[in-house]
């Protein structure tokens, strides 16, 4: 679970934190039901120690890798060869 990820990469949620920490100018902690596993979201910036800010669809949160995994659509996409480009003529 502690794999890497890059900006803009769709993760989800294994498990869930604690509480979670908003990834506001000024953060403040949020419970841990806030967002429930399998939430998905895309990767926002890096942050020091393991951490990264997500933007879910309750918000903007920072999340220890240990707690995300990429997304099974985008491990779908980059197995498969498909650009998203219609091709004319076929």
């Amino acid at each position: 679970m502690t794999a890497e990820f890059t900006v803009g990469d769709r993760v989800r949620l294994v498990a869930l934190p604690p509480y979670f920490k908003t990834a506001d100018p000024m953060p403040m902690l949020r419970p841990a039901d806030t967002l429930s596993v399998g939430a998905e979201g895309v990767i926002q910036s890096r942050r020091p120690g393991g951490y990264w800010g997500i933007k879910f669809a309750k918000g903007s949160f920072l999340v220890d890798s240990q707690f995300l995994e990429l997304s099974p659509a985008l491990a779908d996409q980059s197995a498969g060869a498909d650009d998203g480009f219609v091709k004319e003529g076929d």
